[in-house]
């Protein structure tokens, strides 16, 4: 008897090369389609973070008045010392272990953690915008030694300080002051208290000029001159200069003040003297108010609301918000 003859092999179905290739551009124009949309949302969920962390500053800066009768100066004060707004405000952050260990009496530049590393050095997370891409502590000689911040506090639109008269700017914080609710005659609501700002920013510093004209645009400032600090500013928490923890509304938010040094153009700020430094140059500062996020910038108001700023809001109204006694009459939003 013969076997029977097996059937012939019957053929599996299979992708050609071809359909192949059609699944991979299909899947790739769809994650193309997506990625935007997912990096979207990332972006405005750090965005709202990062105004989260500025009603924190907010919240805190009335505690501290609650507590003192008077809202925390951006340099020095009553016990002396070089120290930060925003080290002040830090029993007010459940940040009082950091706190505890600042003599406000004695400068910044020797403070250390009882281990013996610089107390500068400790990142402080509610200063920080998530979107900060330099988020990382600036080091020295193989130390860290500093860590940046994301939030000046508002010292004014051009004058911060005049050590020869005492005399401040028109912002919400100045060296050594003491400013009450009732000193802001243009209503907590239109001043602004603080505003994101880059970390790492280059800036002039100390160009000692006799009151200096604020300029009508970015590019004037190149002519200004000064000492040329690559990428400090904003980098120092614990330091009262406006260049590390402070910012000023002579610029738009956002502005570029591009001025070349060596070849190379850099965004910068200005400075005209550092305080503390002298006892007769007053600082005046174009520190201007940036972030991470296209085209705007959160900025809390001293009544603790949040606004996000559009960098194309008319100069006028901005300079407006940052004074608190001009008596400028503010649109309701901007």
């Amino acid at each position: 008897m013969c076997n029977p003859k097996p059937p012939p092999p019957t053929r599996r179905p299979a992708f050609t090369l071809v359909e192949l290739l059609v699944v991979i551009a299909v899947i790739g124009l769809l994650i193309g389609l997506l990625l935007p949309a997912v990096q979207a949302a990332r972006e405005a969920a750090r965005r709202m973070q990062c105004a989260n962390h500025l009603k924190q500053i907010a919240l805190a800066t009335h505690n501290f008045q609650d507590t003192f009768g008077h809202y925390p100066p951006s340099f020095g004060g009553i016990e002396g010392g070089n120290w930060s707004a925003q080290a002040r405000l830090l029993p007010f952050l459940e940040e009082g272990a950091i706190h505890d260990e600042i003599d406000f009496a004695a400068g910044y530049e020797n403070a250390r953690l009882p281990d013996g590393s610089p107390l500068g050095a400790l990142r402080v997370k509610t200063y920080l915008c998530p979107s900060e891409t330099a988020d990382r502590a600036r080091w020295s000689d193989g130390v860290a030694i500093h860590y940046p911040l994301n939030y000046g506090v508002n010292v004014g639109v051009w004058l911060v300080f005049d050590p020869a008269t005492r005399r401040g700017g028109a912002g919400a914080f100045h060296p050594h002051s003491k400013l009450r609710p009732a000193d802001f005659v243009d209503g907590l609501s239109s001043t602004l208290l603080a505003a994101e700002v880059k970390a790492y920013t280059p800036y002039f510093r100390n160009a000692a000029l006799d009151q200096p004209d604020m300029p009508s645009e970015p590019t004037q400032l190149c002519a200004f001159g000064g000492e040329f600090k690559s990428e400090s500013g904003h980098t120092e928490w614990i330091d009262g200069r406006s260049h590390q923890t402070g910012f000023t509304t002579a610029f738009a938010p956002n502005a570029r003040v591009e001025c070349v040094q060596s070849g190379r153009a850099y965004d910068l700020d200005w400075t005209n003297q550092q305080e503390g430094k002298s006892n007769t140059v007053a600082t005046y500062a174009a520190v201007t108010a940036r972030s991470a996020h296209p085209g705007v910038v959160n900025a809390a108001g001293m009544d603790g609301s949040v606004r996000t700023w559009s960098e194309t809001v008319d100069l006028s109204v901005w300079r407006a918000a940052s004074t608190r006694n001009g008596r400028e009459i503010l649109p309701p939003g901007p």
